[in-house]
């Protein structure tokens, strides 16, 4: 699966965030450290979406 990930220079550094995947954003001081805090945010949006989704009930 290939998701697109927008990085825009802002006065404070750089805000990122994954097109597809709602809620997938983050912020750093450089680029790189964006990049790293997006991978996380993914990370944390995908285990939150499977938790919900495995642990949800049906009436």
């Amino acid at each position: 699966m290939e998701l697109t990930a927008v990085f825009q220079k802002v006065p404070e550094g750089y805000i990122a965030f994954v097109e597809e995947l709602t809620g997938a954003n983050t912020q750093g001081a450089t680029l790189d450290e964006a990049r790293k805090n997006l991978f996380e945010a993914i990370k944390m949006v995908v285990d939150a979406n499977r938790f919900f989704t495995t642990n949800s009930t049906n009436p």
